[in-house]
């Protein structure tokens, strides 16, 4: 099992990659569900601009055919027919909506996510991390193994020699 446990960080990095993508990602579930909220709040707004329209048409179709709304609003805008006569009341405004909104403008918002480049360093540091646990043990027992098995000192007589010393004593 000695160098096939450091595929294990391998496998862990691809492990972290998906799950990372498959929640978090630019098309994860994350993202996915904040793009399924943005299509409720447009489609209500939709249909809030469809009930507006409809009321317009509604308005516009009446001051184009009934004489009773275009004589209802000319008296609010204070003109009247000949041989009417109005009587002001001070402090008694109208309560007539004048005009109609047209909508609310609605944009619509980019969904959260974690960049597919950050999710890649996120796992190949996990990985690499994963790796180097594994590989620091391994390579101080290695280094303790090599320390064994080297002769660490030598007799001083056979350093001596070594050296090259002058005055070198057999015995």
């Amino acid at each position: 099992m000695g160098s096939v446990k450091y595929l294990i960080p391998i496998w862990v990095g691809i492990v972290v990659y998906t799950l990372f993508s498959v929640v978090r990602g630019p098309v994860g579930i994350s993202a996915y569900n904040q793009l399924g909220r943005e299509y409720d709040r447009l489609s209500e707004n939709m249909e809030s601009l469809k009930r507006i329209n409809k009321e317009l048409e509604t308005a516009r179709d009446a001051l184009m055919y009934d004489q009773e709304t275009i004589a209802t609003y000319a008296r609010d805008l204070g003109y009247s027919r000949r041989n009417e006569r109005f009587i002001r009341i001070v402090g008694l405004e109208g309560k007539r909506k004048t005009h109609t909104e047209a909508g609310e403008l609605l944009l619509a918002q980019e969904p959260e996510h974690i960049s597919d480049v950050t999710i890649k360093i996120i796992a190949f540091a996990i990985g690499a991390g994963l790796f180097l646990c594994m590989w620091i043990p391994d390579f101080l027992e290695t280094q303790q193994q090599q320390r064994r098995t080297e002769p660490n000192h030598r007799s001083y007589a056979g350093r001596r020699q070594a050296d090259g010393a002058p005055f070198y004593r057999k015995g």
